[in-house]
């Protein structure tokens, strides 16, 4: 047996409905993000950089995609020959037959057997679908010096979107008065951010614990953290300071890209003591053609850009032709957009294509798509391509 102090599991096996046709194919986890990452880059570099070698990354919504781009994990430094490793932990079947993950209590329950092989004092519990720079090593030690049982870490929210998280209530030392999961009326603005560390212990017994609980829904939100506070165990927050981003919806994804364009972004990828590490593609350097004009973008390696695109984020592999414009929009990897196209405020999904002289300028139609944001699934284009597509107004998508 391997004695290790703190080992991470990484919860990645949610659908993430919220963001329509971006996750018809693949996990959430797995959606690009920022021009060259996936979203579950963050987490597991957030572990690579707080020197956390082990990480168990507990799937189940379509995680071919997820599962082959993590490969053995040497892009995060997370290579099992070198001592720790990351490891793609599906739901299976024992002796007793097999479940699907019920919640994510139920996942960590499951997998058990992989969190005593290792023998650890600590357990951190993450998410794959978080936009964030975090050192879990100080939220550690914090732990350690307020001798907890448990630790969330929290960050202040708007009060008026305080209902979307688990919100908590804390004394001058702070430590736990109360936790709610999503409540209908929040009394606080500081709301967990799915980032929590046990002390092993206490956690194997309580996942027991609400195993056994046929009325439980097995989520730590709604079921284990609330049991731990009524049975009086030490649970405190971890104040964060910086940028954190649940991109779980199609507005909130679609801000955590254009942050990145802002003067001066609070979260910097660009930062090479804490860097984002990915699992690229091998592509040829991005070319700008003679006519193109590019102002204020982020453009990846791989592309082709003849127009002019504006205030937006282009993926590898994309193509951009001749009389295009683009802007404030998001362009996932290899999807072209051929010549003399307007798009605007638009995400074009990964391999999607859009036709010559499609026009998808949603705030100068004067219909009730103004102000939202347009996804366009797989192929946007008409007989003399106009684009007479119809719009889904309820999914935000094109398809």
């Amino acid at each position: 047996m391997v004695k290790k102090e703190c080992i991470a599991m990484l919860l990645a096996g949610g659908q993430g409905n919220r963001l329509g046709s971006l996750t018809r194919k693949i996990a959430k986890p797995a959606v690009s993000f920022g021009g060259k990452y996936r979203i579950i880059d963050f987490s597991l570099s957030n572990c690579t950089n707080s020197d956390i070698d082990i990480v168990g990354v507990l799937t189940q919504y379509k995680p071919f995609l997820l599962n082959s781009y993590i490969g053995m994990g040497s892009d995060w430094d997370l290579d099992c020959s070198q001592g720790g490793g990351v490891h793609i932990l599906p739901p299976y079947v024992g002796e007793k037959g097999g479940n699907w993950y019920k919640g994510t209590a139920s996942a960590i329950y499951q997998n058990m057997d992989f969190i005593d092989f290792y023998n650890p004092e600590y357990v951190l519990i993450i998410s794959g679908d978080h936009i964030y720079k975090m050192n879990y090593d100080s939220m550690l030690s914090f732990h350690k010096q307020k001798k907890a049982d448990v630790t969330i870490s929290c960050i202040k929210v708007p009060l008026e979107e305080a209902s979307r998280f688990g919100i908590i209530s804390v004394d001058e030392e702070y430590k736990i008065l109360k936790f709610r999961e999503k409540p209908p009326n929040p009394d606080s603005d500081l709301a967990s951010m799915g980032i929590y560390i046990f002390n092993w212990s206490v956690l194997k017994k309580a996942l027991i614990e609400d195993e056994t609980n046929r009325e439980s829904d097995n989520d730590f939100g709604k079921n284990v953290l609330p049991m731990l506070l009524e049975q009086n165990k030490r649970m405190y927050v971890y104040g964060f300071q910086g940028y954190w981003k649940d991109v779980g919806t199609i507005e909130s994804y679609y801000q955590a890209n254009m942050d990145l364009l802002s003067n001066n972004p609070k979260l910097n990828i660009f930062d090479r003591n804490f860097p984002i590490f990915s699992n690229n593609d091998i592509l040829p350097p991005h070319y700008i053609g003679s006519m193109a004009k590019i102002t204020n973008c982020i453009i990846s390696n791989g592309c082709t850009i003849l127009g002019e695109v504006t205030n937006s984020i282009i993926h590898s592999g994309v193509f951009v032709g001749k009389d295009t414009k683009i802007e404030d929009s998001i362009i996932l990897p290899h999807a072209k957009i051929l010549n003399g196209s307007r798009l605007q405020k638009v995400i074009v999904n990964e391999g999607a294509y859009i036709d010559a002289y499609c026009s998808l300028d949603i705030r100068n139609s004067g219909n009730l798509l103004e102000e939202s944001i347009e996804v366009i699934d797989s192929y946007c284009g008409g007989a003399d391509s106009g684009c007479d597509v119809e719009r889904d107004v309820n999914q935000n998508s094109i398809a």
